[in-house]
């Protein structure tokens, strides 16, 4: 069978008919007609009986269809792969960012990329940092942007921004509504905990031993925005990364800072032995500076 007898057969088993092959294929219908008798007429066998102005695929057919299938879906990969090129005509650049990014701070990077270089696509995924050199390795992002990251061997980490972690709370639990806090003047409110070994619960922990620091805790999270949520609800105080509580501010929410401040490094990971593109060394400004005003 010839590419178009497979993209024909496909396309009538799966619609059913030759009307609706045309118009998936948006060629005519005597076109479509043709190209199955001359795959028919190559075969040797009929594809399908027509039943009640129905195509019915023959055993023949349906045998054939699986491995019909394997070939129609590496056709489509490699049109949708010449159209992501085509609209990649100026280049092309895919991060791969920790989620509390997500919220307002990337949005904002690449808005403002955009109204510089509205050719350029983009690919986004969020990542975790335990997911990191996999998704590197396999080329599914060029760019690994993290909080505070662990040094990985084969990876170039470029300095981004500093942030910090943020206490946020409830007004009506603090009327005064305080900038800084102390761990110790945030210890008897209800503390929603946050289930997490990276590298900013590292942080916390340690200022919390350090202190020697009790929690009222009865609830329990494992993602940052659930529990800054929760604090919008009532339901207690939590800490978290600035870009999380900014993204995730409400009218009877507030957020403090530690005092003293517990500060993290947001950095970039690529590939050691992958030279980054132009693009994106063009694109490591934007992301200085917008993370920086968070």
């Amino acid at each position: 069978m010839r590419l178009r007898h497979i993209e024909i057969f496909h396309a009538i088993y799966t619609t059913g008919s030759i009307t609706n092959a045309a118009k998936i294929l948006h060629v005519s219908q005597p076109s479509v007609s043709k190209v199955l008798s001359h795959a028919e007429l190559q075969l040797g066998f009929n594809l399908f009986e027509r039943v009640k102005g129905r195509l019915i695929p023959t055993d023949e057919a349906e045998m054939l269809f699986d491995e019909v299938d394997k070939i129609y879906q590496q056709m489509r990969s490699i049109k949708n792969t010449a159209e992501n090129i085509k609209k990649s005509e100026f280049g092309s650049i895919s991060i791969g960012i920790t989620p509390a990014l997500g919220f307002d701070a990337i949005p904002a990077v690449i808005a403002e990329h955009q109204q510089d270089y509205p050719n350029i696509t983009f690919d986004i995924q969020t990542l975790h940092n335990n997911n990191v050199m996999q998704a590197l390795l396999e080329h599914k992002c060029d760019l690994a942007i993290l909080f505070s990251p662990n040094a990985l061997p084969g990876t170039h980490s470029i300095p981004i921004a500093e942030s910090e972690l943020v206490i946020v709370y409830p007004k009506e639990s603090m009327p005064h509504c305080p900038d800084k806090l102390t761990l110790s003047e945030v210890c008897d409110h209800k503390f929603i905990d946050i289930s997490d070994s990276g590298p900013l619960a590292d942080m916390l922990w340690t200022r919390v031993m350090e202190e020697d620091i009790k929690f009222n805790s009865s609830i329990k999270v494992q993602t940052y925005f659930i529990a800054a949520r929760l604090v919008a609800h009532g339901l207690g105080v939590c800490v978290v990364d600035k870009y999380t509580a900014e993204g995730n501010l409400s009218d009877n929410v507030a957020i403090a800072s530690f005092d003293p401040p517990l500060i993290f490094n947001v950095s970039a990971l690529h590939l050691e032995n992958r030279s980054l593109p132009k693009i994106i060394d063009e694109f490591i400004p934007y992301l200085n500076r917008n993370l920086s005003d968070t």
